[in-house]
């Protein structure tokens, strides 16, 4: 059984936030600066084989709009598992770390899988989300349907409309 740590960014170590760099590089190869500013800021949920750390996720706070609502969103970020520990428990076990997070301080949960990832927040009970998605730029609201296929939701404490439209707040790199 994996041995899963929380600890806020804040609290990590700089030796423990470069292994879990480091690591999110090695699982994914199209890993930027932005993508890991990203996961900072927030709860990280960390994997430890002894003093290996073998899995990283985080949860940071957006903001979502849904149905004329600003919603106090748990986004799910940098959710990886070094190739040779798969398949073991350790994401599973990270994610619900997080999703306690998200179900005790959030009104929703979302995150944006990637192909190979989608069964498996599925499985947890992520559902796909189908209304449309946009984002609140600078410039005012913009769409993003290149990200459809990709986003999951948690909901929480809101009833959702699948149905309809869901807006995230504007960052640098990716928006979802």
């Amino acid at each position: 059984m994996p041995s899963i740590q929380t600890a806020h960014t804040s609290d990590l170590p700089p030796d423990t936030l470069a292994a879990a760099r480091h690591l999110l590089d090695a699982v994914f190869d199209d890993m930027t600066d932005e993508d890991w500013e990203h996961s900072l800021g927030g709860i990280h949920a960390l994997a430890w084989d002894g003093p290996t750390l073998v899995g990283h996720s985080a949860v940071v706070q957006r903001r979502m709009v849904h149905r004329a609502r600003a919603l106090r969103t748990g986004y799910v970020e940098g959710v990886g598992v070094h190739p040779h520990h798969r398949r073991r428990g350790h994401g599973a076990a990270m994610m619900r770390a997080l999703e306690h997070v998200v179900r005790n301080a959030y009104d929703i949960g979302v995150l944006a899988a990637t192909d190979e990832g989608m069964p498996f927040y599925t499985a947890l009970g992520w559902t796909h989300w189908r209304g449309t998605i946009s984002a609140l730029s600078p410039a005012g609201i913009i769409p993003t349907p290149e990200e459809a296929d990709c986003i999951y939701v948690l909901p929480v404490t809101t009833d959702l409309d699948h149905a309809a439209g869901l807006t995230c707040d504007w960052r640098d790199g990716d928006l979802w």
